[in-house]
């Protein structure tokens, strides 16, 4: 059982979102605005956010910004099927995804499910590492040049596979595949996700050497990693959520989505 807070201005659909994840096992609160949100998140600190975007007041980038800088959260947008550039202005703020108005609501119960899993879930197998990045999956801690990572779920999980998978082009359909953990889905996510973490693992994110773009393919991780041994003693913290300016973005709509490895 996690605890969620639903944060919507229509009672309608904060009512059914709620009501479906009651019956999944989660308890769940309410919020009818941003303000709301914020001072619901302090007195009573949620396991996930399903976080509409338009709110009166505060709106939900602003909240989702907020609640980035108070701690690792994963956040859910509700978004309206129109406000392609506020879903990706979101995803570059940190949410973990986001769902389009109208939606199922069993599949947002399905979104939110994967998020937990992948939040509570230690990943298996060895400590890796490459080009000055340390990764302890169990600990679920990454390092660039000993200095800690702050990630996202997501982005940790993306980290991850590229350490796993050097050298291989991953398209972004392989990747939502095996990183989001579903068959379909809005392919700018991946997108957004691998330029946030550009940004956070290479010296110059404008032209990357760690995660390059193969054209017309996809991502490639080029840093010859090597797996170590799990460290004695107790496992560090998890990796911080930070909020991050948000630049910026574009749709690769299925073409070449970055001009010169940006």
């Amino acid at each position: 059982m996690r605890n969620i807070l639903v944060v919507d201005d229509d009672p309608t659909v904060s009512e059914v979102v709620s009501g479906y994840l009651e019956r999944a096992g989660h308890t769940v609160r309410r919020a009818a605005d941003g303000l709301q949100a914020l001072r619901e998140a302090d007195r009573w600190p949620p396991d996930l956010v399903v976080l509409d975007l338009m709110l009166p007041g505060m709106d939900g980038l602003e909240v989702c910004r907020e609640l980035r800088g108070r701690g690792p959260v994963p956040v859910i947008m509700l978004t309206a099927r129109g406000d392609e550039d506020d879903r990706i202005l979101g995803l570059e703020l940190g949410a973990d995804d986001y769902v389009t108005k109208p939606f199922s609501p069993r599949e947002l119960v399905l979104r939110v499910e994967s998020v937990l899993r992948r939040t509570a879930s230690p990943a298996a197998g060895p400590r890796l590492a490459a080009a000055g990045i340390e990764v302890d999956p169990a600990a679920r801690r990454a390092l660039k040049d000993g200095r800690e990572l702050a990630l996202t779920t997501r982005e940790f999980d993306l980290l991850v596979h590229f350490l796993r998978h050097p050298g291989q082009v991953c398209d972004r359909e392989r990747l939502m595949r095996e990183v989001w953990g579903w068959e379909f889905g809005d392919l700018s996510t991946v997108t957004v996700h691998v330029r946030r973490l550009r940004g956070k693992v290479e010296d110059d994110p404008a032209r990357p050497q760690l995660i390059q773009t193969v054209w017309g393919a996809g991502y490639r991780f080029d840093g010859e990693p090597r797996e170590e041994q799990p460290a004695e003693g107790p496992g560090a913290a998890g990796a911080a959520v930070v909020a991050e300016g948000a630049g910026e973005a574009r749709d690769a709509a299925g073409a070449p989505e970055e001009g010169a490895g940006a």
